[in-house]
């Protein structure tokens, strides 16, 4: 028996009918992902709902605040009554700062940038960089009765670590 590529040497078109059949893109239904949605879906893998999405009433909304906006704003803040001032440092709330803090579930404070007050600061929740960078400015963190509550449900609902040892 003869290959394929051996019996089709003098055919013109090599079993692709007639010459204008198999001409571009257009013969094999486009380029690339061309017609996925269409007439080659079912090449395709599903496209659209993929994924879990939690349900909107038991989402947190939360609202974030660097701690740098707080430092630099501090005095302003202290000037128009927002903020107190405590001998060198000022002590601020951060659902006060926030826009519509007192609205949303959880005020949050990042750690971008520098801390150079002393600032004694009561938010929901703080990240692990907020802490460290109000700590070394000689500053401390507190958290709302809300934001304890909420530090409370989060360790209960963590699996404690055991040693195997």
């Amino acid at each position: 028996m003869t290959s394929k590529k051996k019996r089709q040497r003098g055919s013109r078109t090599h079993g692709g009918g007639t010459h204008k059949n198999r001409r571009g893109a257009g013969h094999r239904g486009g380029r690339g992902n061309a017609g996925s949605r269409k007439h080659e879906m079912h090449n395709h893998g599903p496209w659209d709902k993929h994924g879990f999405k939690r349900p909107e009433d038991v989402q947190d909304e939360v609202a974030e605040v660097d701690v740098r906006e707080l430092d630099e704003d501090a005095a302003l803040l202290a000037a128009d009554g927002v903020a107190d001032e405590e001998g060198d440092g000022y002590a601020i709330d951060a659902r006060d700062v926030v826009e519509d803090g007192h609205e949303v579930d959880v005020v949050k404070v990042l750690g971008a940038g520098q801390v150079r007050n002393e600032l004694h600061l009561t938010a929901d929740a703080f990240s692990d960089g907020a802490e460290e960078k109000v700590a070394d400015a000689g500053g401390s963190v507190e958290l709302t009765e809300a934001g304890q509550a909420r530090a409370e449900e989060t360790d209960k609902d963590t699996p404690d670590e055991q040693d195997d040892s």
